[in-house]
């Protein structure tokens, strides 16, 4: 789901997120970390390439890769010894390089790929709004609009065509790997429907389906995000009889009845928008409906870099920002919903089980 945000009002946690104590002497780190632009862009340059998908089983040298991706052999042989200093790719001791577990990510074949994501985190929009951090941190606002002239998505959607596409590509690729943990982690026992709430293409529901016969399930969200649902739940489709899609905007109505209410990292854009969309929830569900609601926390995470690094592209971008466990209890206790209880559903995200009083 997407929206026109305002700036966040979400409270900050007392949680403590300082880094382990440091194995390289402070000043070799710290230049490291001013670099990290090029680590950044060595990894997209890879996947731009395709020199994952060009490199199989057997180790290469720099030169035979140069002649399956049209290179030069110079330049891709130093844009592999940086990655190799990540552990995307690894040399050996005669000069070839060899798959690690990194750089098998970024091949587009791989189960659980990354490599679209990893090209939408470092499109050449990010780079401007990078540089003007200190302006949003100033302000509190986002500076896209400053910036290009345009709200986000308007951008997105007027002068970066290719990118926009590429946005949707490693957003169903992000929510097709969450879908299967979050499927898993869900107890529907005594569940007979489901209804995902801003669930994009329906990836969730869908699997959700495939998993459990009896199980019915709704998707809602933006017209033109409904138009695209998952093949399995449009019309003649595999699920197409067990499932129901409903265009709308969950921060205008929800106009649907469910055991069970999915939201899932919707709730990241302003803390308004919030109240709105579980308001919302509140008012159509039946007591003692289920909701569970899924999102990154920048507090209560094994994965620190990467949810904070979220939460400060989100300030660039639309002003939005991550959740503290602290900060969604609050806004879940305000909408009147009873918090049964908080887990992990994988490293990067926290399931918040509630009740419908």
């Amino acid at each position: 789901m997407t929206s026109a945000p305002t700036a966040p009002t979400t409270a900050t946690s007392a949680t403590s997120t300082s880094a382990p104590p440091l194995s390289v002497p402070p000043a070799m780190l710290l230049r490291e970390l001013v670099f990290g632009a090029a680590c950044a862009g060595a990894v997209r340059a890879a996947a731009s390439l395709r020199l994952p998908d060009a490199l199989d089983e057997q180790p290469a040298t720099a030169e035979q890769l140069a002649e399956r991706l049209g290179v030069e052999p110079g330049p891709l042989r130093r844009l592999l010894r940086a990655l190799a200093c990540y552990e995307v790719f690894a040399e050996d001791a005669d000069g070839r390089y060899r798959h690690t577990p990194l750089s098998r990510l970024l091949r587009a074949d791989e189960a659980g790929s990354l490599r679209d994501i990893a090209l939408w985190c470092t499109e050449p929009w990010t780079w401007q709004s990078w540089s003007r951090l200190d302006d949003a941190v100033r302000t509190g606002r986002s500076v896209f609009s400053d910036t290009f002239g345009k709200e986000f998505f308007q951008y997105l959607h007027d002068d970066a065509p290719e990118s926009a596409a590429l946005f949707n590509r490693a957003m169903t690729q992000s929510s097709r790997q969450s879908a299967q943990d979050l499927a898993g982690f869900l107890d529907l026992t005594g569940i007979s429907s489901v209804a995902d709430i801003g669930g994009g293409q329906g990836q969730v529901v869908a699997e959700l389906l495939e998993r459990h016969p009896d199980l019915r399930g709704t998707l809602l969200d933006l017209p033109k995000v409904v138009e695209h649902a998952d093949p399995r739940l449009l019309p003649g489709g595999a699920l197409a009889d067990r499932a129901s899609l409903v265009p709308g905007d969950c921060r205008v109505a929800i106009p649907v009845q469910a055991d069970l209410y999915l939201v899932k990292n919707i709730l990241e854009w302003d803390d308004e928008s919030t109240r709105r969309t579980l308001r919302n929830l509140r008012d159509v569900a039946r007591p003692g409906a289920k909701v569970v609601i899924v999102e990154n926390l920048v507090d209560d995470s094994p994965s620190m870099r990467f949810t904070t690094a979220m939460d400060l592209l989100l300030l660039l971008n639309v002003g939005g920002a991550k959740h503290t466990r602290g900060s969604l209890t609050g806004l879940i206790t305000e909408a009147g919903l009873r918090l049964d209880g908080v887990a992990p559903v994988n490293p990067y995200l926290h399931a918040f089980s509630c009740t419908v009083q």
